[in-house]
């Protein structure tokens, strides 16, 4: 179950966010049940919290995960790469999830500003997670930009609508089938889960589908089993849907058809 992402070997194919959960304790509870080793940190929205995004930082750092900080919140390139220096000195790592907003209703990327701030940050020195759409002709640019890792959506963040194009999501894998790809927002039940890896996908990143849970501890848990399920099944190589039956038990050959 290792992912390896930029060099290092991650033995979780889940990454998880760590913003709106009820407490500080809950989400501590989450990462650990989920078998995370990732987590995702906002910048911009913790350091609003004046002393309390301090104590966050340093719960964050005390469950000895990898922090992979984002940029959300930004709505250009200047905007990403400016908190994107910041998130490195305040983490001392070079990952950064980029995000770069352009559409408030569905917080799609604006794509044009994503590739621009992705070639910047690539030229100096960051270790880029773009956020970014289905769409092929993006994913080339950014990987001729310099990132190594691509992060399609699945459906707008916070949604929980789970895939809404799977013949998208299922050419991207086949035409980047050497890169890890990380379905990032739109994933809401962990049946959405299993269904990305089952596409060949290498890993999920959720955040509002465990934070806003019922028991977001337990849901954490039941995503991490959901989504080795469907890593396993690719990897397994599943049965192609057929035209017609096929009996499970065949006939021909018996001694007696009675």
């Amino acid at each position: 179950m290792t992912l390896d992402l930029y060099g290092k070997t991650i033995p979780s194919r889940l990454l998880l966010g760590t913003a709106r959960y009820p407490s500080p304790s809950i989400l501590a509870e989450a990462v650990r049940r989920s078998g995370a080793r990732i987590v995702t940190v906002s910048l911009r929205r913790e350091t609003a919290g004046g002393k309390a995004g301090g104590a966050f930082f340093q719960l964050i750092r005390d469950l000895g995960v990898h922090v992979l900080p984002n940029t959300a919140g930004c709505h250009s390139a200047r905007e990403a790469v400016l908190t994107a220096k910041m998130a490195r000195e305040v983490f001392a790592t070079p990952w950064v999830k980029l995000e770069v907003i352009g559409h408030h209703d569905t917080l799609q990327p604006d794509v044009f500003e994503l590739v621009e701030a992705a070639k910047i940050l690539n030229a100096e020195g960051f270790e880029v997670f773009p956020y970014t759409t289905d769409d092929l002709v993006v994913g080339e640019k950014l990987l001729a930009a310099g990132c190594r890792v691509l992060m399609p959506w699945c459906a707008p963040i916070g949604s929980a609508m789970g895939p809404q194009n799977v013949s998208a999501l299922r050419a991207m894998r086949a035409e980047f089938p050497d890169i890890p790809l990380i379905v990032d927002a739109g994933i809401g039940r962990p049946s959405h889960a299993t269904a990305v890896m089952e596409l060949g996908y290498d890993a999920v990143l959720l955040n509002t589908a465990v934070a806003g849970a019922g028991d977001p501890a337990s849901m954490a848990e039941a995503f991490a089993g959901a989504i080795e399920a469907g890593y396993l099944a690719h990897r397994s190589g599943m049965l192609a849907p057929r035209d017609m039956a096929v009996p499970s038990t065949p006939v021909v050959g018996k001694g007696v058809f009675a």
